[in-house]
């Protein structure tokens, strides 16, 4: 590729009606090669490059196969990973909860209550982030409650719980079951 020239470079095409064409002298291109050498070594210039250009183009290629089949199998890890660490955090809250089973066993064998049991189950639930939602006496806040019953009040507008149906509950902060509640007001 080094004779030839920069106008014959092999970005340009051969049959090109726009580009001029070589000076000729008596039947030969300038500088003594003739036309037919000019233009086999051009199309040799161009088929070499065609012949780099698509071994890049693998290259890359081969390339881009392995990067999506890399990235599939960190997904599939990740994926993998997750599942089995939280798996293990359920198994954390199972191993503490057996305790609560041994009490209610025992409180079934002794036909005792099941206050025990009850006060067991809600210290395991506590220490791993459940809060219990209470909100007698309180203003009502529906962000907390859903309010299922409404007894009159007076003039006050304020909204107030007079009842707790059912308990609500938050899990490290979230509420994961409102409270059922009755307002007055």
């Amino acid at each position: 590729m080094s004779d030839v020239p920069d106008s014959q470079a092999p970005h340009t095409r051969i049959d090109d009606p726009t580009r001029p064409a070589p000076p000729v002298e008596g039947g030969a291109v300038a500088g003594g090669v003739g036309e037919g050498d000019l233009g086999d070594e051009l199309a040799e210039a161009v088929m070499g490059d065609l012949d780099l250009l698509a071994a890049e183009r693998d290259s890359y290629y081969d390339q881009l196969l392995r990067t999506r089949a890399d990235f599939d199998n960190f997904r599939k890890r990740m994926i993998k990973q997750q599942t089995e660490h939280l798996e293990r955090a359920n198994e954390g809250l199972v191993v503490k909860l057996l305790d609560v089973l041994d009490v209610l066993d025992g409180a079934r064998a002794h036909g005792e209550g099941f206050e025990q049991v009850g006060a067991r189950l809600s210290g395991v639930l506590e220490k791993e982030g459940l809060e219990r939602i209470d909100p007698l006496g309180r203003e009502f806040d529906p962000n907390e409650a859903d309010a299922v019953a409404h007894e009159g009040g007076g003039i006050d507008q304020v909204q107030v719980v007079s009842a707790v149906l059912r308990p609500g509950y938050r899990w490290k902060g979230r509420v994961v079951r409102p409270a059922m509640v009755k307002v007055k007001g």
